[in-house]
């Protein structure tokens, strides 16, 4: 039977491909069983259940445009169905689903399939926004989501019956969602993470200086992997004898929990006191740590800024820096905590 532009979809271990009409025994497998259904809206199915569904998928298949993007989740290796996924349009967003037999829980599968899911829908589709929604008790489906990036944006109470014995009748539901920009930060994330840098212990500092202003090393802190935090170096700047600010530059990328927080706080900071500002000192003090970035291999630095710090912002212009963003902060970064809501995202090739 034609699948209209449904193609398959390659990952690592598995194929999603269109469903079929003789997909019929695999799929009641696990759409019949009460465990399998006791937190998803359908099942458990009868047998006509489980064909009307495959009738719906493969018909929706020849729809222009398509809507429904139905799959059979299969592992490349050997062809066999485990489960199912899907992406359902409408404008410009796209809702997620899955569910996979109970014999291939907790292997990975599941967030292999949504990642694939997610590549299709904003990489292929241009969707702005993807959304799924999860019984609160599937505890490894909204671990899925998060794996993936997904964050979670509503808790909704008394959604769905209990299909199982239970004092309660209902389940409440949790809301996650992915915008656009978002999984555009996770790839430019990724490239970051994995630029080159090198770090063997603290190098010999030379004379920093431009013969205006010079930079004065103060302190150094190794890595402290327990917490994820690289190695800095911390600079007083000097102009004559007086100490007008202080530059700070971090050896690496990711950092932090999440291995993201260089991303969102860069490798340089910078602080100029009030009385000095305005007259170039941080843009000079940002040069004069190049070639401790070089010592270790770095080739790139991020310098981030509040969207409203003007004077922040031109200075990476001064530096030739390239704007990569605006981007929303997480509500775990230390900025969003001081009350900080989006940062620019400043690329400087060194």
């Amino acid at each position: 039977m034609a699948t209209g532009n449904i193609k398959p979809i390659e990952t690592t271990r598995l194929v999603l491909r269109p469903l079929k009409a003789d997909d019929f025994e695999a799929v009641h497998s696990y759409a019949s069983c009460a465990e399998n259904t006791a937190y998803v809206q359908f099942g458990p199915n009868s047998e006509e259940e489980t064909r009307g569904y495959l009738a719906r998928a493969i018909a929706a298949y020849e729809n222009i445009p398509i809507t429904n993007y139905d799959f059979a989740i299969t592992i490349k290796e050997c062809g066999v169905l485990i489960g199912s996924c899907g992406l359902f349009v409408e404008a410009d967003c796209g809702t997620l689903g899955w569910v996979l037999h109970q014999d291939y829980w907790k292997m990975g599968y599941g967030t292999e399939a949504a990642k694939a899911l997610l590549e299709l829908g904003i990489d292929t589709l241009n969707l702005r926004r993807i959304t799924a929604t999860v019984c609160t008790e599937n505890h490894g489906s909204y671990r899925i989501m998060e794996k993936i990036g997904m964050r979670r944006e509503g808790h909704f109470f008394d959604v769905r019956k209990v299909k199982t014995q239970s004092n309660r009748k209902y389940y409440d539901d949790y809301l996650y969602a992915i915008l656009r920009d978002e999984w555009q930060v996770q790839k430019e994330i990724a490239y970051y993470n994995a630029l080159p840098c090198e770090f063997k212990g603290f190098v010999s500092i030379p004379v920093l200086t431009d013969g205006e202003v010079f930079l004065v090393c103060t302190d150094r802190a190794m890595a402290n992997p327990d917490k994820k935090l690289v190695p800095y170096y911390g600079f007083a700047i000097c102009k004559g004898g007086e100490k007008i600010g202080r530059v700070d530059l971090r050896i690496g990328y990711g950092g932090g929990p999440h291995d993201c927080n260089l991303y969102y706080g860069g490798q340089i900071g910078y602080e100029i006191d009030e009385a000095h500002r305005g007259k170039g000192y941080a843009a000079a003090a940002c040069r004069l740590v190049v070639p401790i970035a070089k010592a270790h291999k770095m080739e790139k630095l991020l310098i981030t800024n509040n969207i409203d710090n003007a004077p922040s912002r031109r200075v990476c212009e001064k530096l030739g820096a390239r704007l990569v963003r605006m981007v929303r902060l997480p509500e775990w970064t230390d900025l969003y905590r001081d009350g900080q809501r989006f940062s620019n995202i400043y690329e400087w090739a060194i």
